[in-house]
C-alpha cells in the first residue's frame, strides 16, 4: 500500500495539528472479496479549532463527531444509560452535547469547537455541558483497534499515541453524490488537500510492534514424555486470552530457536481425531525440539478451528460430511477461512527472549504474520506428518487453496 503514509509520519502530522486521512482499508468479506471501508478525517480534540471544524463540514462533509474513552465520557456522567450498541458497528453513542456558554444554538462551527476543547479540558465537569446539542459523542471500546478495529478506537488511539489526551474530533469523507468514498477518492481528497492518509489495519501492526500486551503469570515446570520443559502462561493485556509457552533449554542466547505457534484443537490434541492432523503435528513438533534440546511452544487456545472456535468448527466438520471442504464450510458459515493473528504469540516470544525463530509449520501466512512483529524468520521447517484416509481432502485442501507446504503423493497415491 505505497500509497498510504506510515503511522509515524501521521502522528507527527497530528502533533503539529494536522488532520489525517484513516481509512478502514484492505478488508475482505468470507469468499475472499475485497471490501472497502469508510474513511475519516481526524483531528485531536484538544487542538480543535472553529477553522478545522468548517473545513470538516466543508470537505469531508459529514458531521463532525468526538470519540473518546469510557472512563473519559463517564468521568463528565456522558456515558449512554446502557452498554448496548446503539451506532452501528458496535460503535456507542451517547447523546449530542453542547458547552455550557456557547452562543445561540451552537451549530456554528466555532461554537462546535468550543464544545470539542471543552470535552477534553482537565478541568471539565458535568456541569459545564448539556444536552441535546450539536456535537456527538462516540465511545472507544477498551483496548482500542486491537480489540475492535474501528474509526472511533483509531482516532482515539491515534490522540494518544500523538501524545494528547484519548480524544479525537472525526468526520466521515463523503464523495460528490453524497456516499460514503471509496478508497479511490480519499486518497485523491488527501492528495487535494495534502493531507497524510493511513490505514486502521497499518495501525494494529503499528501498536502491535511498539506496545507491550501481554503479561506473564504463572511459571512452573512440567514434566512430559518427551521430556521437562519450563511453563510459563501469559494473558493478553488486549482481550484477556491466555497463551501458554513450554519452553526447553536456553532460548534467550541469540541462537536461532525452534518455534512452533500451535492453535488449540480439541478435536486432534485431546480427542484422537483423524479428520486433521493438528495432534500428530503437536506431538512431531515436541519430538523435534526435544531432539534439539531446546525450542519453544505456544500454544493458542482461542485459536480454535483456525478461529472460529469449537461450535463453529464442529458445525463446519458437518458441512465437510455433506462434501463441503473446510474452506468452503467456513464460508457457508459466514466466516472466514482463518481468523487467527499472531501479533501477541510474537509478543510472547519477544519476552521469552528470542528474536531468531526457525519456525516449525506448514502454514506460510504464520511466517508473514510473525515477520511483520519484528522476528526474524530464519527458517520454516516443515512438519510432515502421515496422512490417513480421513483427513486426506483436508490436507490437500491446506495444500491447494490454503498454500500450505504439504507433500502426499505417497498417500495420495494409495488413495487411488
Amino acid at each position: 500500500m505505497s500509497d498510504f503514509d506510515t503511522i509515524p509520519e501521521v502522528l507527527a502530522d497530528l502533533r503539529r495539528g494536522a488532520m489525517v486521512v484513516l481509512v478502514d482499508e484492505r478488508q475482505s468479506d468470507p469468499e475472499g472479496r475485497e471490501t472497502v471501508g469508510e474513511g475519516e478525517l481526524v483531528a485531536v480534540a484538544e487542538l480543535a479549532t472553529a477553522e478545522g471544524v468548517n473545513f470538516m463540514m466543508l470537505q469531508a462533509r459529514g458531521a463532525p463527531v468526538v470519540a473518546a474513552t469510557a472512563e473519559r465520557l463517564t468521568a463528565l456522567h456522558l456515558r449512554p444509560p446502557t452498554s448496548s450498541p446503539t451506532a452501528g458497528h458496535d460503535a456507542t453513542m451517547a447523546a449530542p452535547v453542547n458547552a455550557v456558554g456557547v452562543s445561540a444554538a451552537g451549530v456554528s462551527a466555532g461554537d462546535r469547537a468550543l464544545t470539542i476543547r471543552r470535552l477534553v479540558a482537565p478541568d471539565a465537569g458535568p456541569g459545564d455541558f448539556v444536552r441535546p446539542g450539536h456535537v456527538m459523542l462516540l465511545t472507544a471500546q477498551p483496548g482500542g483497534v486491537l480489540r475492535r478495529a474501528g474509526h472511533t478506537e483509531a482516532s482515539v488511539d491515534l490522540a494518544r499515541l500523538a501524545g494528547f489526551a484519548p480524544v479525537a474530533v472525526m468526520a466521515t469523507i463523503l464523495d460528490l453524490q453524497g456516499n460514503v468514498a471509496g478508497t479511490p477518492h480519499l486518497l485523491a481528497f488527501a492528495r487535494q488537500h495534502g493531507l497524510r492518509i493511513a490505514s486502521i489495519a497499518d495501525l494494529i501492526a503499528y501498536r502491535r510492534r511498539t506496545e507491550k500486551l501481554v503479561r506473564r503469570e504463572a511459571s512452573t515446570v512440567m514434566p512430559t514424555r518427551y521430556g521437562e520443559f519450563a511453563v510459563m502462561a501469559y494473558r493478553s493485556l488486549v482481550d484477556d486470552n491466555p497463551y501458554i509457552a513450554l519452553v526447553m533449554g536456553d532460548v534467550a542466547d541469540g541462537q536461532d530457536t525452534l518455534v512452533r505457534m500451535h492453535s488449540a484443537c480439541l478435536t486432534g490434541d485431546v480427542l484422537g481425531s483423524q479428520l486433521c492432523d493438528c495432534g500428530a503435528q503437536l506431538d512431531r513438533s515436541l519430538a523435534v525440539i526435544a531432539a534439539a534440546g531446546r525450542g519453544v511452544i505456544v500454544y493458542i487456545q482461542h485459536h480454535e478451528g483456525r478461529g472460529i472456535g469449537i461450535i463453529h468448527k464442529l458445525q463446519a466438520y458437518e458441512l465437510q460430511r455433506q462434501g463441503l471442504d473446510t474452506v468452503d464450510a467456513n464460508h457457508a458459515l459466514g466466516l472466514p477461512s482463518d481468523a487467527r493473528d499472531y501479533g501477541i504469540g510474537a509478543q510472547v516470544l519477544h519476552d521469552l527472549g528470542l528474536r531468531r525463530v526457525r519456525l516449525l509449520t506448514n502454514n506460510p501466512t504464520k511466517r508473514v504474520g510473525l515477520e511483520a512483529h519484528g522476528l526474524t524468520i530464519v527458517e520454516q521447517v516443515p512438519i510432515e506428518v502421515p496422512a490417513n484416509p480421513h483427513n486426506i481432502r483436508y490436507l490437500r485442501t491446506k495444500r491447494d487453496r490454503m498454500g500450505h507446504t504439504i507433500h502426499l503423493d505417497a498417500a495420495e497415491g494409495r488413495k487411488g
